[in-house]
């Protein structure tokens, strides 16, 4: 597991070294995963797979600038254009 600071958590990038978020940001991210896919205590945890990806955290966080209904299709908006990103 990565060791990190309590108030960071990882994130998975496209170089070498993984990447960090502060506790913040992620957590918001983290209430949209959960609202869309269901809670999982490892993301929070730190025992799943490196955290978010970078596309994860803008599709989360882009949705929650958005009422809490519309956020799985905020989400999939987001996924459906990755390439973009």
């Amino acid at each position: 597991m990565l060791q990190r600071p309590d108030q960071t958590f990882p994130v998975q990038t496209n170089g070498r070294k993984a990447g960090l978020i502060d506790k913040g940001p992620y957590l918001m991210a983290y209430e949209v995963y959960s609202h869309v896919y269901g809670p999982q205590k490892a993301l929070i945890e730190g025992a799943c797979r490196g955290g978010f990806s970078t596309c994860e955290l803008i599709a989360f966080l882009y949705a929650r600038s958005f009422p809490k209904s519309e956020w799985r299709q905020r989400v999939d908006e987001v996924f459906s254009n990755q390439e973009n990103i």
